[in-house]
Parts: structure tokens; sequence; C-alpha cells
């Protein structure tokens, strides 16, 4: 199976739970093929966890879900030793983390000392419970959530930690057509908490999905796409509305995504459209605003669009 086949079927299997959100699968498909982690926001009741848990079946991966509140704690989410009396020794009992596709609900609703412990998983796919480092099962990737409305009681994600992410999606409200399918699959008996009753079926093995993702390695880019992909990062790190730009993270990122999306267009090389395509869920959390520019009723978004539309494409 290419992974564009992989995209048709995936997408195909999705619309049973999902409607009209193929660009946003899309997305979270380049997130595992380029091997990242997602930051998906969204004000409630868009659907943003049914979608994790329908790719997860779809993939036939692991899935796990962690609800974040504020009095959460590191082993929660991580695990921890205890003691078994019958044998006399400490024995560790895993954490909720040991998945293929973990989804961290609400991220920004637990303090700063739990959102850490996603760090070393996230960066080094191990975690390290009482001195001793253990391996998370591959592939392994968080898809964590926010809620963009009510803000009280809750710990914005830091700007080193946000970097962590591969990509940040916007899912909006549905079209008025997707919506009205949404309540039709709903009158007909259609529940998010049985996928079994839809019908979603695996499309893909995990060997066939490690192939896939060292398909997505060998995609071609040329120089003149580098340098493509090096103007738009530079271009944040200059503008007057931005305080902070991207880092040369950004730009490795906008390239492996680049990659993964052409291979799911059918196509074993990059062209300068895949980079736009990708370059505002890549960076739109990497940057900082002025307070200057917000003042002025600008958004990260429309910043990074005027400096896409002033990059020369490479022919």
């Amino acid at each position: 199976m290419s992974v564009e086949t992989l995209a048709g079927a995936v997408r195909t299997e999705m619309a049973k739970a999902i409607a009209g959100q193929d660009a946003i699968v899309d997305q979270l498909l380049v997130a595992v093929l380029a091997d990242g982690h997602v930051l998906v926001e969204g004000v409630p009741g868009v659907a943003k966890t049914l979608m994790v848990r329908t790719l997860a079946r779809t993939l036939a991966l692991d899935y796990g879900r962690i609800q974040f509140t504020p009095d959460l704690m590191p082993s929660d989410v991580l695990g921890t030793n205890v003691y078994d009396a019958k044998n006399g020794d400490f024995v560790l009992r895993k954490g909720p983390i040991f998945v293929n596709v973990l989804l961290a609900d609400e991220i920004n609703r637990t303090p700063p000392k739990t959102q850490a412990a996603l760090l070393e998983a996230m960066e080094e796919r191990q975690v390290t419970i009482d001195g001793e480092a253990y391996q998370l099962p591959p592939p392994f990737a968080v898809f964590a959530t926010q809620n963009p409305i009510d803000f009280e009681g809750t710990y914005p994600l830091p700007e080193a930690q946000q970097d962590r992410f591969l990509l940040k999606i916007i899912v909006d409200y549905p079209s008025a057509e997707a919506e009205a399918e949404v309540l039709r699959r709903h009158h007909a008996g259609f529940k998010p908490q049985n996928l079994d009753d839809a019908g979603i079926q695996a499309v893909v093995t995990a060997e066939e999905l490690r192939a896939m993702r060292g398909e997505v390695q060998r995609i071609t880019v040329e120089d003149k796409i580098f340098l493509y992909i090096l103007g738009i990062v530079d271009s944040t790190r200059r503008s007057n509305d931005l305080a902070v730009g991207g880092s040369p993270r950004a730009g490795i990122a906008l390239m492996n995504c680049s990659k993964a999306i052409a291979a799911l267009r059918g196509r074993d090389f990059v062209i300068p459209d895949d980079v736009k395509e990708l370059a505002l869920p890549v960076l739109r959390h990497r940057v900082l605003m002025r307070p200057e520019a917000e003042i002025e009723g600008l958004t990260v978004d429309r910043v990074l669009g005027s400096m896409l539309d002033a990059q020369i494409v490479p022919r």
C-alpha cells in the first residue's frame, strides 16, 4: 500500500464518524507519518477527541486518554513503582502514557509540573521513573487538546513546550452541510462512544505503517525548496509584528511535514505548494506576537499569511 492509498482509506474510514474534515484528517496523518505530536485547539463540541480516537483505530494503534485536571500529578501520567507485599519487592505500575496514541485532553488545565512530565516522553520517546528509563511503544504520538475560551483556572503551555509539538491544528465550526450530516447521523443512532457500531476498521498494519514512514523519509527535497523554507522561517525573525520568530526546529518541522504531505498527494518530491499548505499549522505556535500588533487587531495566522504571500515562490 502506498502513502497516497493509505490517505484515501483513512479519509474513507474517518468519514464514517467525522463529516467534512478531510483537510484536518490529512494534517493529523501528516503528524503520524512525520513522527510528531499535535496540539489541537477548538471550542468544546467540535469532535477533537473523536478525531483522535477514530484516527488511532483506523491506524490500528493503541489509544489512551488522560483528562488533565489541576490535581493531576506526574505519576498519574507516567506511572509509579508500587510495593508488592507478596513478592517483597517494588513493581512498576505503568501509567496511561504507555500507548501509541495519547490524547492529553485539555492540557492547559493541569499545572506546569505535570505538563513538563510529557516533555521527556515527547522528545526522547521514553519516561524515567525512580531513575530508571522505560521506552515507550513505537510509534508514539501525543495529541493534546486546548480550549480557546474559558481561561479561568488554566495554565497556558510555555512557548518552549509548545515548540515540541510538530503541528498546531485549529478545529473550527463545521460547514452548514457537514453539520447537517452530523445531525442526520445522530438522528439515525450514531454514538461517538461506540465506534464499533459505526463500522470503522483498521486500514493498515504496524509493519505497513513503519514502511510508509520510511517512504516519507525518502521523499526528494531540492535545494530551491530548502531555500524557500529558510526564507519563510527567516521572515518570522525579521517581522515587526513578531517578538519571537521560528527556530531552526521550525524549519526542520516544516521540511518533514512537507515531505509527508507530498507523499499523501502521491509524489516522491516536495513542491512549494506542499510547504505553503503546512506553514501555518507548523509555525503558528512557534512565534510570539508583539503586544502592539495584537492591539491593532492582528492575529498570528494573518501575520504569517502575509509573510507567505510576500515570499518568492521557486519555479
